[in-house]
């Protein structure tokens, strides 16, 4: 059994002539690829490499763009509030500054509708002695007429009469 054994493991175990062109092949093969397509999958490697770099990169330059537009964003909108601020400001003081002028035409047209009813006032009241003096002259004589006895025909008398009642009742009316 140590003859076929010998032989049986020598089946598995290739011949010398054949490990040494399995070797020489091996080499070429390595060579081959070592010179011709190492240096394709290297290239497509380092291709990979600069594609995924370059995406890195980019990503980062995205990120600082996308940083400086909202920082770009956030004064714009910083100077609009201020703007806005600054309208609103404007509009109260032009509101304030309406409304003033709203209450001074108001005053004024006040103070010359008092001044225009009290000129109406005085109008009426001058209006109003002047028919009273007739009518006090026209009774007073008539009263007059009745208590002498006659009539006052002259009027110059009447007048007289008349206006020295009248002072009486102003006299009365300024005493009190």
């Amino acid at each position: 059994m140590t003859i076929a054994a010998e032989n049986g493991i020598s089946l598995f175990l290739p011949k010398t002539y054949d490990i040494v062109w399995s070797l020489i092949i091996l080499v070429i093969v390595a060579v081959f690829f070592y010179k011709f397509f190492l240096p394709k999958f290297q290239a497509i490697f380092d291709e990979r490499a600069a594609k995924i770099e370059g995406g890195i990169e980019k990503a980062d330059k995205a990120q600082k763009d996308a940083e400086a537009a909202k920082k770009k964003y956030e004064d714009q909108l910083g100077e609009a509030r201020i703007a806005a601020s600054k309208i609103r400001d404007d509009a109260r003081a032009e509101a304030s500054h309406i409304i003033a002028d709203a209450r001074s035409r108001a005053e004024t047209d006040a103070s010359q509708i008092t001044s225009n009813a009290q000129r109406s006032i005085e109008s009426q009241q001058q209006q109003a002695l002047v028919s009273l003096r007739g009518e006090v002259g026209t009774l007073a004589t008539a009263l007059a007429g009745k208590i002498l006895g006659s009539k006052l025909e002259s009027e110059e008398v009447q007048k007289s009469m008349i206006d020295s009642m009248i002072e009486q009742l102003n006299d009365g009316k300024k005493e009190r």
